[in-house]
């Protein structure tokens, strides 16, 4: 089947992973997503994840309660590799060859990261989880998507979201006469200050013109709908606003 991407980047939140509990990693949820991931890479698509760490730890709450920063986001790159351990565990079960690259080095239990190294895994056929965000505190794991992306020349940021079903112009939740985009520049993105990466990730896209589509992750579907090219969602980068 021809696919309108060769390589993309697959952003999930920690959330994502914990399904309808508040903390944690539900497993069936995890195999739902791994398999998704497993037919986009039996359809030859080149996939790298980049994973949060919200279902364990939140740094930035931890640092709002009087917590130093640093510490607080380094806590919170280790909750993102145990996460990136899960996925990496439940799609090797599912037979699809898996690699965790860690920002921090870590060797008993992920590769170090390394760019050339990371390409040669993905043209392999095999999928690698980036864990341990940027390596640096300060920086979400929305930015290590938008760096890594631009790194690995990923044609594309798939953005899954928990309970959302795109970008809207207030919060869905609170707001149910909320207006959802079915398309957005980079650049309204940011003048909009629209709550779905932060500005320093968006900007990364918007200097390398990465696209970036935004839907529920809820429907794992919605993960080989937006890879293969079908409208799901929002989709950030080029073009004109499809209000």
């Amino acid at each position: 089947m021809a696919t309108p991407y060769r390589r993309v980047v697959l952003k999930l939140s920690g959330e994502a992973l914990a399904g309808n509990a508040e903390f944690g990693i539900d497993l069936p949820t995890v195999e739902r997503l791994a398999q998704a991931v497993r037919t986009l890479s039996q359809m030859g698509i080149q996939v790298a994840i980049v994973v949060g760490g919200g279902n364990i730890w939140r740094g930035s709450q931890a640092a709002e309660r009087g917590m130093d920063r640093s510490t607080a986001d380094y806590m919170g790159m280790l909750a993102t590799t145990i996460n990136g351990l899960a996925l990496q565990e439940v799609l090797e079960r599912l037979g699809v060859a898996t690699r965790v690259q860690s920002a921090i080095e870590m060797r008993q239990v992920a590769e170090p990261y390394i760019r050339r190294r990371a390409i040669r895994h993905l043209e392999k056929g095999r999928v690698v989880i980036f864990a341990a965000g940027t390596g640096n505190p300060f920086f979400s794991t929305d930015t290590a998507a938008a760096l890594r992306a631009a790194e690995i020349e990923a044609e594309v940021i798939l953005m899954g979201k928990r309970g959302v079903d795109g970008v809207y112009d207030a919060d869905p939740r609170k707001h149910p006469g909320a207006h959802r985009f079915e398309r957005l520049t980079h650049f309204e993105l940011i003048q909009r200050g629209l709550d779905v990466m932060d500005p320093t990730a968006a900007s990364l896209c918007m200097e390398n013109r990465i696209p970036i589509i935004v839907f529920d992750i809820g429907e794992p579907d919605n993960i080989v709908r937006a890879a293969t090219g079908e409208r799901v969602g929002t989709t950030v980068g080029g073009g004109v606003s499809g209000g």
